[in-house]
């Protein structure tokens, strides 16, 4: 079974062309030796129009390898809690395969993470960052992890397991978490929320974040798979998260009473 997307035309282009252009927008240009090594991304996953600009932005700045282990929230309830895809992808930009040897080790190694395509099938926090990881890296391969609401201790267990695959498979891998922030709240009340959250990523202190964003009720979506990436880099030896930038949806539809929060974080 391949994976089809279920958001192309609503999140993003489906046409190949008008994609790739919608894609030059929003990637600046920067030449090859400017970009970072980089353990992983935060990036956001709203439609392109929204937050495709600081998603862009954020993903220019490193070398993109050609494995990608994209973690993201579960919108669907569908699935297991931490559910690893093993079907190839089909996107607009062309075919995406799954990194096998990166998936099976992850699997053998971990109790916490499961094999199950179900969670994948209709999400769409994964999906809109591969034609980003598509167009910088044309021999792309990937590994998908759809993650649900789970304790900080399941966060830290996934991590580790991560972290071995990680150093067992030895070719270079780029982490890529997929979070949207605080949701439908004014400007003010939005951007005060999640630079709390923003502060613990950026202090690289994991439990500090999930229990500001679970302690505050602040709505990023993506706090579990957030707090698996940034466990995961710093088990890799990560010392540094830099916010490259934050926005809203309101500097788009005009609206400040009801917006959504966008960071683009690079985890070195």
């Amino acid at each position: 079974m391949t994976r089809q997307p279920v958001v192309s035309d609503q999140f993003y282009p489906g046409d190949p062309a008008v994609l790739r252009q919608a894609l030059t927008r929003y990637i600046p240009a920067i030449t090859p030796e400017k970009k970072e090594k980089a353990l992983a991304v935060i990036v956001p996953h709203a439609g392109y129009v929204y937050s495709g600009a600081v998603a862009g932005e954020t993903f220019a700045r490193v070398k993109v390898p050609e494995t990608a282990l994209i973690l993201g929230p579960n919108h669907t309830g569908n699935g297991q809690p931490l559910a690893l895809g093993i079907s190839d992808w089909s996107m607009p930009l062309g075919p995406v395969p799954i990194e096998r040897s990166l998936a099976v080790s992850i699997l053998r190694n971990s109790e916490v993470i499961v094999d199950d395509d179900i969670a994948h099938l209709h999400e769409h926090s994964l999906e809109v960052q591969v034609p980003f990881l598509q167009f910088l890296q044309k021999n792309l391969h990937i590994v998908p992890i759809v993650v649900s609401h789970i304790s900080y201790d399941d966060c830290r267990r996934a991590a580790h397991d991560l972290a071995l695959a990680i150093r067992e498979f030895g070719d270079p891998v780029l982490m890529v978490a997929s979070t949207d922030m605080t949701h439908y709240e004014s400007r003010q009340s939005a951007s005060a929320k999640d630079h709390l959250a923003l502060e613990r990523i950026q202090a690289l202190d994991p439990r500090g974040l999930y229990e500001t964003v679970v302690g505050n009720r602040i709505s990023m979506c993506g706090i579990m798979p957030t707090t698996i990436v940034l466990l995961t880099a710093m088990e890799l030896g990560a010392t540094q998260a830099e916010l490259v930038r934050y926005t809203d949806s309101g500097e788009v539809s005009g609206d400040t009473n009801q917006v959504v929060g966008y960071a683009g974080l690079v985890i070195r």
